[in-house]
């Protein structure tokens, strides 16, 4: 069944993490390739002494297989819609498909549903896809054509945001597109919120779907509180503050566009609520001048890292920001702060936290420690989907 393919043979000692069901395969771990290979085939993975071992997309760079399967299976057409039956029951499982009051949740998470290179999230009605792998790349009518299957008439349009995420060395041509329908609009809800999403300017596929449960934990924490939320991005932190009672808000992001959209959005929940203000400034210069102005504070920067080389910039500027947020803060304050970064550990991160509070010589104390929500699920062999960390603290 799978002679078809061409095998990839790993050095002696470079299966054990097969074994343990790691679904990626490095470059650095192949032997030899036996017969022809181009970016975005289906490879099968095999140990030095002939043992099956998975089977996946092959891709130029540092990880050279995806893999989707660890047994000896035809990756069909029936193949990829059972995995994306299984992602949407979980998804049924967790309440989040028929809601009132959200229409907005991550339907697909790469390796969390074993779908290695494949993200799709899901915008009251529109499912907007996100290929990290040439493989998922060259199968994407496929995959839409099953996520209609799946969903049946709760998807209206299914868009690829691929062009900014791969780059073919095989010089195949990558272009965002919808590849069903148009969407009416781009507003959902979220706990009955209601958001502007812009899935084909905007960052990722439009919107940060992974901190719903921190934003409302941070609702919870607002009340009568003065809240800065720094890289605001679309403003979501700051409605849910408002929504929990706090007294002022302000919006701070580096991108004009952003705040344009951040107001947007609060004043499709509040319209005219002068509790809230946003300012287009640099978050290390805002965060300069703001002494004792705010007790809420909200720090959830852009990923400081995206490679293990820039591992040590990164932590350098977690622990700048934070130290700059805890002299800042009044004694009282709660500090929401968070890594998107998936090189950065979470001991690493809280390091790096922990530092910041030193150089700024508060006494701090955890309140709750944070991870992405169950849409976002972390395939208990692949720790690296766990990217997503934050912090609670309470300064004193």
């Amino acid at each position: 069944m799978i002679e078809q393919y061409t095998r990839i043979i790993l050095k002696s000692g470079k299966d054990q993490s097969l074994r343990r069901f790691h679904p990626w395969v490095f470059s650095g771990a192949i032997k030899k390739i036996k017969g022809p290979v181009n970016e975005g085939d289906v490879v099968a993975v095999y140990s030095n002494h002939d043992e099956f071992l998975g089977i996946g997309h092959y891709q130029g760079g540092s990880i050279a297989v995806r893999v989707f399967s660890f047994e000896e299976v035809e990756p069909t057409y029936d193949f990829w819609k059972n995995k994306l039956q299984k992602a949407f029951e979980l998804r049924q499982m967790l309440e989040l498909t028929d809601s009132e009051d959200n229409n907005v949740f991550r339907l697909v998470h790469a390796e969390g549903d074993g779908l290695p290179g494949l993200i799709i999230d899901f915008y009251n009605g529109t499912a907007v896809m996100q290929m990290h792998s040439i493989g998922m790349y060259l199968i994407k009518d496929q995959l839409a054509k099953a996520l209609k299957e799946v969903l049946g008439d709760r998807v209206i349009a299914i868009y690829d945001k691929s062009e900014k995420k791969l780059f073919s060395k095989a010089g195949i041509e990558i272009q965002d597109e919808y590849l069903l329908g148009k969407p009416a609009n781009g507003e959902v809800k979220e706990y009955g919120l209601k958001f502007k999403v812009n899935w084909e300017e905007g960052q990722k596929t439009g919107f940060f779907i992974d901190q719903r449960e921190n934003r409302k934990l941070l609702e919870h924490y607002s009340k009568d509180r003065s809240v800065l939320n720094m890289f605001c991005y679309t403003g979501g932190f700051s409605f849910y503050a408002m929504n929990g009672g706090a007294k002022l808000v302000h919006s701070v992001d580096a991108s004009g566009k952003a705040i344009d959209l951040t107001r947007e959005n609060v004043e499709l929940n509040f319209p005219g609520d002068k509790r809230h203000d946003a300012f287009v400034a640099d978050a290390f210069e805002y965060l300069k001048e703001i002494k004792d102005k705010y007790d809420l504070i909200v720090l959830d920067p852009p990923a400081f890292a995206k490679h293990r080389h820039s591992l040590p910039q990164a932590l350098q500027g977690y622990k700048r920001i934070n130290a700059r947020a805890f002299e800042q803060i009044k004694p009282g304050g709660i500090l929401f702060t968070y890594s998107c970064s998936q090189v950065v550990s979470k001991e690493k991160f809280r390091e790096a936290v922990f530092s910041g509070a030193a150089i700024a010589g508060r006494n701090v104390r955890i309140l709750h420690q944070m991870t992405q929500p169950g849409d976002h699920p972390i395939n208990i062999y692949h720790p690296e989907g766990e990217y997503l960390k934050g912090l609670v603290l309470y300064v004193e």
